[in-house]
């Protein structure tokens, strides 16, 4: 299984970046997809995840101004962040868990900086 993930980039405070991940590969129907993010310093977190039922968990530092979702065909979850703040500067992995597996996309860089 492999993970392109892309959105990352360098923003200023309070816009918005719209993330992709899309997984090839064999893919067992049921699973998770989620995005995490690790900061210079910090334990890698849980941003944001979607079960291919369509239920969704949020961390509580981005819930309200983020948005999980997926596409099911495309194998693709996306996460729509609004409202960007500095703390949220950090390298974001997205990740697909399956069975016990867990499979690791490689990360983009996000720079939230006036």
């Amino acid at each position: 299984v492999q993970l392109q993930a892309s959105g990352g980039g360098l923003v200023q405070p309070g816009e918005s970046l719209r993330f992709s991940c899309a997984a090839s590969g064999i893919i067992f129907s049921v699973n998770t997809m989620g995005w995490y993010r690790q900061a210079p310093g910090k334990q890698r977190e849980l941003v944001a995840a979607i079960t291919s039922g369509g239920s969704t968990n949020y961390a509580d530092s981005v819930k309200g101004r983020s948005t999980i979702s997926r596409d099911n065909v495309k194998n693709t979850v996306y996460l729509q962040m609004n409202s960007l703040k500095p703390e949220d500067t950090a390298v974001y992995f997205c990740n697909v868990a399956t069975y016990g597996v867990t499979y690791w996309g490689k990360g983009t860089q996000v720079t939230v900086s006036s």
